[in-house]
C-alpha cells in the first residue's frame, strides 16, 4: 500500500510546492506539523502570514498602530533572526512564530502608512 497517494497527500504536496514558491526554506525542524503533515511554510513564515492577515483585519476595523510600534514589532523578528544567525542562541518554533506574527502585523501597517502617505501626496 506504500506508494498510493491519498487526496490529502496530493493537497499537501501542492501546498508544499506553493510554500516553496513563496520563498520559504521549509526546513522540517523549523516548521509546525498537523496530523503528520508538515506546514507548507516554516514557523516564522506562518507567523508572518497570520500577522499580515491580522494587521489587515485591524486596519479595516479602524485600529491604528503608532509608527514607532510598527518598527519595534518588525525589529523583534530581526533581533530573533540575528541572535540565531550569530549562533548566540538557537530560536524555537514558538519564538519564530511570535516574532514572525509581530513582524507581519507591523509590515502590514508599514505598507498601509506608505500607501496612505503616497496617496495623500498625490491627491492632496
Amino acid at each position: 500500500m506504500e506508494g498510493i497517494m491519498t487526496k490529502q497527500d496530493r493537497i499537501w504536496l501542492k501546498l508544499m510546492k506553493f510554500g516553496e514558491k513563496l520563498g520559504c526554506h521549509q526546513m522540517e525542524s523549523r516548521s509546525f506539523s498537523f496530523r503528520g503533515y508538515q506546514f507548507p511554510v516554516c514557523a516564522r513564515c506562518t507567523g508572518v502570514f497570520i500577522g499580515q492577515l491580522s494587521g489587515l483585519i485591524s486596519i479595516i476595523a479602524g485600529f491604528r498602530l503608532p509608527i514607532s510600534l510598527v518598527f519595534i514589532f518588525m525589529a523583534v523578528m530581526a533581533l530573533d533572526w540575528g541572535i540565531q544567525y550569530l549562533k548566540i542562541r538557537e530560536s524555537t518554533n514558538i519564538r519564530r512564530f511570535i516574532s514572525g506574527t509581530l513582524c507581519g502585523f507591523g509590515m502590514t501597517y508599514l505598507y498601509f502608512y506608505v500607501i496612505k502617505t503616497v496617496y495623500e501626496f498625490l491627491i492632496g
